[in-house]
């Protein structure tokens, strides 16, 4: 108590001592430098994982420091203190998650201190994000929603001065052009990071290509951000980590026998001017902290404060380093002076490298569950955050629910999570944590579809297993059961709805009471034998449903027996002939009974042999001593010699539906699939059950399927990336430099979040998948995707546990959807807009009911008719009180660009005012100035700093103008933000 008591002295002090409306954040809070001199920004900084080694809760808290010492709010504690005693002092804080839960167990005195630090520019945000986000296997949508959150926080906390101008993405392993694309969509000036291929950054050192000037898109204009690589990682320089957990000397500068300061100030000079070699201004990073420092604060700012006035005391006697404390905003506010140009990036960082037997390509795959269910969140908070809308839901659990699932996903982006590579334990606290988010969440959907249809009781419940067949609801009977399918699309969608139920004669009907096609399909018998599946249900009923926005469909037993003949349409292919042909009206499929693989693929007016295997790569096992011998783990992907190719026969069982046709393939005793086409749909669906992977002979295994063809590539493939623009890929080919492919495997290995492709002058195949994983294509004519992987050794790279998932005493088994087109080739690829209706197909909520359920006349559904097809609805949610989110995104690549008018829509929305923001969705589009950077090899030198501003005149309207006035403009790949602002709706 007594040190408690000193400290809310001493900021009494301090807040007395200081104006109330001070504000002096921004640039004018920079230190000055020194001409002539190397400037050396010292950015003091401490890197906090939001789970990794310990839970989330582990980590803030300091428990289970046996594990990792480390304690979140002791750092934020002391730090603020260390702030508070010397105006010169910064620090930099990332993660917004653990901010704002200390700041909300902080008394009023604190959080007057920390806002003024804020507004002197003392305590900055960097990225402000919830987490720092993966920049690999995280689709743009959940980034987005999670930079939103943080953001949001940020400037709700502490106005405009909480807003970051500068992306901290320092730990992630590789680095996406998407990533820097919504970093200059929300208006930030650059970014930095630490990782990046070992040969990529020894050849930036020497051409002095460290900052450059990465031209994030293709389509969107003032896309060029400034992008900057750290000298030491994220560390302080080598002997000079000042931190409790660190054992470098400290700067002795007593009448002492061990007086050390001549001795450390030349070696942080020395070690100044050799990192000055590298880079091309007179300024200079240097980063002072690590993972969860600054537990102690006292200690390292001591430290720091003694090296920055025995550095600058050697310029009386000639040195020209000028050493200050500043913040990745000051540093890059310098550079911008400077009015010098930079190098050229276009592409991206991937695949990471930091040795030469050190692909981090694994992690690209890792969890393979828990990156679906990272999916299957997002896709349940789009759904729920619209319905919020539309039900106009203003309860404060509902608010509070809402938060949850989206501080859970915003935490799921972080870049030890969705990555998988965490340590167990953690996994399943991320797994907790956001299953707890989701099942809060329904209560809000509960109430809302309460409110959108007539079913006042209904209970609207969500089926979480429904990839394995299994739903609590239909396991009795699906009799009088109500399927409500809530389409997230802004368009109407028709699809095919599968639910789990008994083998009896079934009628669906509509809110009509017309009846809708339906057949029952039995499950796969490898599905029915996973352990502790509730085998009540061994069917599906399939029914092909159209659905605007909200729509019920009833479903019904008739008591007449039905007789399905399963000795008809669903019997074993050795029947057949050589080959077993299934076909719709728009795709064909041969298959070779004799193998019982896929031989050909007939859609779109061609034909391909296409065979489909699945393949086994046996994990390396080394010591991790040297390079040479890294084992396969968590985030590397190194396998012990080539593919093995399961070659087994494949047993095939065939049903011949009238709409659906499935062929069931049973590959061994723990890989089987299911091919699958439906009638009107122009795609073919592989559904992939792998596991548990064998380890009986002691060796890990990453298992893949491999699609190969007569398509002459090239050496060229494409991928996406974090599921929006589409990167040409070049096998053992790098943008920059020539890279070291030692591991020819796993360093053409490239994360695929939404899909990969090749084509050749005339045909073009393309894979969309259900969650991240990776991919190559290793020879022409080839696409694989890894399914799932089982290691048994670490990497040696922190995580310290192999990557072998048990699930019920075994191996973990993952179940997966893959899709497969075949087209014309007609510029690059694009699947996109169907990439999106997969990732938001609908959504299906069960009552029970043996009444006919219908969408309330007189709630008003917004009616998206006026906008054109190419363009989608990506955010529709609560903003805050009476604000509505929405952002509108063009998925055409190719063509002009597109006008539709968004009056409709506000006005069914009872709007009154209506602004445009940043991607964000916190800063008005009007107010964007940010920084520009002259690019080497244009010719000029700037004569004056410049900025870019906002791409387009923003949209600023309200209920009073004319509709003509509301007219959006899109270009290819735009996305536009804006918020609504409501009339005042009675509750």
């Amino acid at each position: 108590m007594e040190y408690l008591g000193g400290t809310l002295a001493f900021i009494a002090l301090f807040l007395l001592n200081t104006a109330i409306c001070e504000t002096t954040c921004g640039f004018e809070a920079c230190p000055a430098p020194k001409l002539n001199m190397i400037n050396v920004h010292l950015v003091p900084h401490s890197h906090d994982d939001v789970g990794w080694l310990k839970t989330v809760d582990q980590y803030y808290y300091g428990s289970q420091n046996k594990i990792q010492h480390a304690g979140v709010q002791y750092i934020l504690d002391t730090v603020v203190e260390e702030l508070l005693k010397d105006s010169s002092r910064r620090f930099i804080q990332v993660e917004t998650f653990f901010f704002a839960k200390w700041y909300s167990e902080q008394n009023e005195t604190v959080q007057r201190a920390v806002k003024k630090l804020v507004a002197q520019g003392r305590l900055e945000f960097a990225g402000g994000a919830w987490s720092m986000n993966d920049e690999a296997t995280v689709h743009y949508q959940s980034v987005i929603d999670q930079f939103n959150l943080g953001l949001r926080y940020l400037k709700d906390t502490f106005g405009e001065c909480g807003r970051p101008t500068v992306g901290w993405q320092i730990d992630p392993f590789g680095h996406s052009r998407e990533m820097a694309s919504m970093f200059a969509q929300m208006a930030f000036n650059g970014e930095f990071f630490a990782r990046m291929d070992y040969v990529d950054k020894k050849q930036r050192m020497l051409d002095l290509e460290m900052e450059m000037i990465w031209q994030s898109s293709e389509f969107l204009k003032n896309s060029n951000i400034f992008t900057g690589m750290l000298y030491n990682h994220y560390a302080a320089p080598p002997g000079f980590c000042f931190d409790i957990n660190c054992e470098d000397a400290p700067i002795i500068d007593g009448d002492s026998y061990d007086n050390n300061v001549d001795a450390r100030v030349s070696e942080f000079i020395d070690y100044v001017k050799n990192m000055a070699k590298s880079y091309r201004s007179t300024h200079i990073m240097v980063p002072m902290g690590d993972d969860f420092q600054y537990e102690d604060a006292a200690v390292n700012f001591k430290n720091m404060d003694k090296l920055i006035k025995y550095v600058n005391d050697r310029q009386s006697t000639g040195s020209q380093v000028n050493v200050f404390y500043s913040t990745p905003s000051c540093y890059l506010y310098e550079l911008h002076q400077l009015k010098q140009t930079w190098p050229n990036k276009t592409e991206d960082f991937f695949p990471y490298s930091s040795d030469s037997h050190s692909y981090w390509t694994g992690y690209f795959t890792s969890r393979p569950t828990q990156k679906r269910f990272h999916r299957d969140g997002n896709h349940f908070f789009q759904t729920v955050k619209q319905l919020s809308v539309l039900a106009n839901l203003s309860g404060t659990q509902h608010s509070e629910d809402l938060d949850n699932l989206s501080q859970a996903m915003g935490i799921m982006q972080h870049h030890d999570a969705v990555t998988g590579t965490e340590k167990q334990a953690v996994a399943s606290d991320y797994d907790r944590m956001l299953f707890k988010a989701i099942v809060g969440a329904e209560n809000s959907a509960r109430d809302a579809l309460r409110s959108l249809t007539n079913l006042t009781s209904g209970e609207f419940k969500s089926c979480l297993e429904l990839n394995i067949s299994v739903c609590t609801f239909t396991q009795d009977t699906a009799n009088n059961v109500i399927v409500t399918l809530v389409n997230p699309l802004a368009h109407s969608s028709t699809q095919y709805v599968r639910v789990p139920a008994k083998n009896e004669n079934y009628i669906v009907t509509d809110e009509k009471g017309r009846e809708v096609f339906s057949e029952v399909i039995p499950v796969p018998w490898q599905v029915l034998a996973l352990e502790h599946r509730s085998n009540d249900t061994q069917h599906e009923l399939v029914f092909k449903a159209s659905v605007d926005k909200i729509a019920n469909f009833l479903i019904r037993v008739l008591p007449t027996p039905k007789n399905i003949a399963e000795d008809q349409v669903y019997f074993p292919a050795e029947r057949s002939q050589d080959e077993l042909t299934v076909e719709t009206s728009l795709v064909k499929l041969t298959f070779d009974t004799t193998t019982g693989g896929l031989k050909t693929v007939e859609m779109n007016g061609l034909t391909e042999n296409i065979q489909q295997t699945f393949g086994i790569y046996k994990g390396y096992r080394g010591n991790n001593g040297e390079s040479k011998n890294r084992s396969s783990g968590a985030y590397v992907f190194r396998p012990s010699g080539d593919i093995e190719i399961v070659n087994n026969k494949v047993e095939l069982s065939f049903y011949n539906g009238t709409k659906v046709k499935e062929v069931h393939q049973h590959v061994n005793e723990w890989i089987s699939q299911v091919i699958r086409i439906y009638e009107d749909v122009n795609r073919v669906e592989f559904e992939w059950l792998v596991g548990p992977i064998p380890t009986d002979d002691d060796v890990g295994k990453e298992i893949i399927t491999r699609f190969s063809s007569n398509i002459s590539s090239k050496g060229k493939f494409y991928t996406d990336s974090n599921g929006r623009e589409i990167l040409e890929r070049e096998r053992n080919q790098r943008e920059h430099f020539t890279p070291d492919m030692s591991e020819a495997i796993s360093g053409n290995y490239y994360p695929v979040t939404g899909q990969i492709s090749l084509q050749d002058d005339e045909k073009r195949i393309t894979l969309l998948n259900d969650r991240a994983q990776g991919g190559s294509s290793l020879k022409d004519g080839e696409l694989e995707l890894m399914l799932h992987r089982r290691l048994l050794n670490d990497d040696a790279f922190g995580v310290g546990e192999a990557l072998n998932e048990i699930q019920y005493g075994t191996g973990l088994i993952a179940r997966g959807k893959i899709y497969l087109i075949l087209d014309a080739v007609a510029g690059k690829p694009n699947q996109r807009l169907l990439q999106h209706q997969l990732d938001q197909h609908f959504w299906k909520f069960f009552s029970k009911s043996n009444g006919v359920a219908s969408v309330n006349k007189n709630m008003m559904i917004p009616d998206f008719f006026g906008i054109p097809k190419s363009v989608e609805l990506l955010s529709l949610e609560p903003y805050s009180k009476d604000q509505i989110l929405i952002r509108m995104e063009n998925f055409n690549t190719e063509g002009n660009v597109v006008s539709f008018n968004i009056y409709p829509l506000f006005e069914s929305l009872s709007g009154y005012q209506i602004w445009e923001t940043t991607l964000d969705g916190n800063m008005l589009l009007e107010d964007v100035k940010r920084f520009k950077f002259a690019q080497d090899g244009t010719g000029t030198i700037p004569s004056s700093v410049e900025y870019y501003h906002a791409p387009h005149n923003p949209l600023t309207a309200n209920s009073t103008m004319d509709a003509s006035g509301f007219v959006v403009t899109l270009v290819p790949m735009q996305i536009r933000t804006f918020i609504i602002q409501q009339k005042y709706i009675p509750s």
